[in-house]
């Protein structure tokens, strides 16, 4: 927080340009709404600097509080700080985020996580928190902070949004599945053939060694082929760009992850609690799908996790050979040096990715506290 409070008095807070093609002029949080407010931000930062500084369990609470209303405080200053700078006669102004709101609202949300951590909250409690700070920056987005250059950017492009973002979903649910039925069967067949074992994790890990644009590349020709030589998979959409050389290569590379974990976790099973199982009866699959599966859940669910996460990032790279998605509004952004078409694109799947990991490793979690009961 020592780093927040820093942060607040040395970093730009705002930026006013007169249009979308002018760069902006960086304002303080002093230049934008004056030194009472400044100095009042920085006395509540000070205060759970202090608080932190001999931790207990009240003061621990304090804290929280505190900083939960800092995150609250943050779409409220910034509204007023944007009636503050904004020129009535200059219409299409606009009033982008300084690099100090974004680092003091990284720094509280870990504050946040690290409190949750030294009081043990249940994760809905958190949650709770989060949903109602979020609706507080809803209400203020779409009632006072228009002029944003961030909110314009996605009203001239609402539509095209909705469609990115269930593209981007749709991709990566479509990668991800498909490489939790091959891992698994992958995985299986390890198993039981330890020299496909040897061969299978060589190939996965040389895999995972091409750069994501290169293996695109690598398969634009065979698809480009395959597509014009088979009808069906031309109909299908099957080309050397698309959505089908983004989704092979998310397979690709989420095969590893996938693979390493269910391998681990379908060996790492008790192989006293399988001859038990035997030892009452059960047939080969019952043992499977009863005993060994549901107990290696946990740890193959941390395997879905990881290539979840990564699947949601790689699939920003694929719009490069229009595979669409997020990825379109970075790419364009960067195209045309508009970094907050840029954060259009990008803040979605910072939000996804975090989501993802939140809730398979609640999930993997309560798995791991079932099996301890």
């Amino acid at each position: 927080m020592s780093l927040g409070l820093l942060t607040w008095l040395g970093l730009d807070a705002l930026s006013v340009a007169p249009n979308r093609l002018v760069q902006g002029t960086p304002l303080s949080p002093v230049e934008a709404l004056g030194w009472m407010v400044t100095l009042l931000g920085a006395m509540f930062m000070a205060c759970v600097v202090w608080l932190a500084w001999r931790p207990s369990s009240a003061r621990l609470w304090t804290a929280l509080g505190l900083v939960t209303g800092l995150l609250v405080a943050m779409p409220l200053w910034l509204s007023g700080a944007v009636v503050a700078v904004l020129d009535p006669d200059m219409p299409q102004a606009r009033v982008g985020i300084g690099p100090g709101l974004w680092v003091l609202l990284f720094l509280w949300l870990l504050v946040l996580v690290e409190l949750r951590i030294r009081l043990r909250l249940r994760r809905v409690w958190v949650w709770s928190l989060l949903l109602f700070v979020i609706a507080i920056w809803g209400i203020a987005l779409s009632q006072w902070l228009t002029p944003l250059a961030l909110v314009q950017e996605y009203q001239a492009r609402s539509e095209q949004f909705l469609e990115a973002v269930l593209y981007h979903l749709a991709l990566v649910g479509a990668a991800v599945g498909a490489s939790l039925l091959i891992g698994l069967g992958m995985a299986l067949a390890m198993r039981r053939f330890d020299g496909l074992r040897r061969l299978g994790f060589g190939v996965l890990n040389s895999l995972q060694t091409i750069p994501s644009l290169a293996l695109f590349g690598l398969l634009l020709a065979p698809l480009a082929w395959l597509g014009n030589q088979v009808q069906w998979l031309g109909a299908l959409g099957v080309s050397g760009i698309g959505w089908a050389p983004a989704w092979l290569a998310l397979v690709a590379y989420s095969l590893l992850p996938m693979v390493r974990n269910t391998y681990v976790a379908l060996e790492g099973v008790d192989p006293g609690v399988i001859e038990s199982a035997r030892g009452m009866g059960m047939s080969p699959v019952q043992v499977f799908f009863q005993v060994r599966l549901p107990l290696a859940l946990p740890v193959m669910l941390e395997g879905i996790r990881i290539t979840t996460v990564q699947a949601i990032g790689l699939t920003a790279v694929a719009a490069l050979i229009g595979a669409g998605g997020l990825g379109t509004f970075i790419f364009q952004g960067l195209g045309q040096a508009a970094m907050d078409l840029v954060l259009l694109g990008a803040l979605p799947i910072i939000a996804m990715a975090l989501v993802a990991d939140a809730l398979l490793g609640a999930l993997a979690e309560r798995l791991r506290r079932r099996e301890a009961a």
